[in-house]
């Protein structure tokens, strides 16, 4: 069986190294893929927007099977075209994928179907949203509408933050075409969970709940990023707080795709707060999480393939998905400067990390070594049987990783630790 991963970041490696695991013995294609996943298959030239030319790679290399990772590639309906050629693919289409690709459309969809969430309001034109947000409370949340490379969020603290904000993102442009249109809601508060879940629109199956440290640097200072690190199981997240969020939230939201004409197949991602009035969503993705899919998919005790299979399938109610009862600690090492301007090429070199996972994300092959390529560069996961053993085993690897600029936080979950310790 031949299976095609599109895109190139540690969540494609992610998704490679645990489909190579697989009882049904899978070859693995990655489009493009990038330094590491080479390790579980052939990596093969090309753009992730290109819908024409990897329908023409599907073909060439006699593809099965494909999973869509990337949102952007998800947004401008590469599932709609595979399955339009014939082939089987892992994703929601273009119309489902509008639940991360327009906040506006995420936020009114909630709000018709009473899924909890922030108040809001959205617009199209900066004279107006002034106006709006100078007479509202702070902080206020400002977000470009569409797909902004995570980048689409900022938190005002005064009305010449969010002035400056909504100005930057529909008169100058900052985000293209994304900040067109803009969505502003309160400012929640509360402890953060992200649980990503398998659905194929009908039987939703939530996966291990973790937590993302978007911040740069340690103390959640600096600028956001993709995300540094990721701990799972999230400890705030206890089985009455997921009993609440499968009955008003999850369940709802598959419904609510149904009854809109465009149910959800594929992984779709729910960013939580768990605020003093309870549960509420912050926002969707149509896609697994970067880095959250390093530190889930290595607990995952079942075939993902055949679980992928099931979604694509209609037949997800059937699935047989298990965890492994282990906590993980995902640490992100990035490149000096990032997320702003950053040099590439430096060597990396990797020495004995024993039993951690290691994932290459934003590296490529130099002279038959690695060398860095991205802002992300790779990430260590490691397993154990409790959260403070996870993240030692985790800081231990990272120690033996080393390229020019390289840094990590040293404090990914320290937050976790102080719930589980009552702090």
């Amino acid at each position: 069986m031949n299976v095609l991963i599109i895109g190139s970041g540690g969540r494609e490696d992610a998704l490679g190294q645990k489909i190579a695991e697989s009882s049904l013995s899978p070859s693995l294609f990655f489009l493009p893929g990038n330094g590491g996943t080479g390790r579980y298959g052939t990596n093969i030239p090309g753009s992730v927007m290109d819908i024409t030319g990897t329908i023409a790679a599907c073909r060439e290399h006699s593809i099965d099977y494909v999973v869509v990772a990337p949102d952007d590639p998800l947004a401008a309906g590469m599932v709609d075209a595979l399955k339009g050629a014939g082939i089987p693919a892992f994703g929601p289409d273009r119309r489902a994928a509008r639940i991360e690709s327009s906040k506006s459309f995420a936020k009114d969809l909630m709000h018709k179907y009473s899924i909890p969430t922030a108040s809001y309001e959205v617009f199209t034109d900066s004279a107006s949203a002034i106006e709006y947000a100078s007479a509202q409370d702070y902080p206020l949340v400002i977000k470009a509408d569409g797909l902004a490379l995570g980048k689409g969020v900022i938190i005002a603290e005064s009305r010449k933050e969010a002035e400056d904000a909504i100005r930057s993102m529909m008169d100058d442009d900052a985000f293209g075409d994304a900040g067109r249109k803009i969505v502003i809601e309160e400012f929640l508060t509360g402890p953060e969970v992200t649980v990503l879940s398998f659905t194929d629109g009908k039987t939703i199956v939530p996966m291990v709940s973790s937590m993302d440290h978007k911040r740069a640097l340690d103390g959640d200072e600096g600028l956001n990023t993709g995300g540094m690190g990721v701990i799972a199981p999230n400890p705030f997240f206890t089985d009455s707080i997921a009993a609440e969020c499968m009955d008003r939230i999850f369940l709802p939201t598959i419904r609510a795709m149904e009854m809109e004409g465009c149910p959800f197949s594929g992984c779709l991602y729910f960013g939580l707060m768990l605020t003093p009035d309870g549960p509420k969503v912050i926002e969707y993705n149509s896609r697994f999480g970067d880095p959250e899919a390093e530190a889930i998919l290595p607990l995952l005790d079942s075939d993902l393939l055949q679980i992928m299979q099931s979604v694509t399938d209609g037949r997800l109610a059937d699935a047989d998905v298990k965890w492994k009862k282990l906590s993980s600690c995902c640490v992100v090492a990035a490149s000096g400067g990032y997320p702003g301007k950053y040099e590439k090429g430096k060597e990396i070199s990797v020495g004995d990390i024993w039993d951690s996972r290691l994932f290459i994300a934003g590296a490529a092959e130099k002279n038959g070594k690695l060398a860095t390529s991205g802002g992300r560069v790779l990430s260590v996961c490691s397993l154990a049987k409790s959260l403070p053993e996870a993240i030692d085993k985790a800081y231990r690897a990272m120690e033996h990783i080393h390229f020019d600029g390289m840094f990590y936080r040293k404090d990914i979950g320290k937050r976790a630790l102080e719930a589980l310790n009552g702090v």
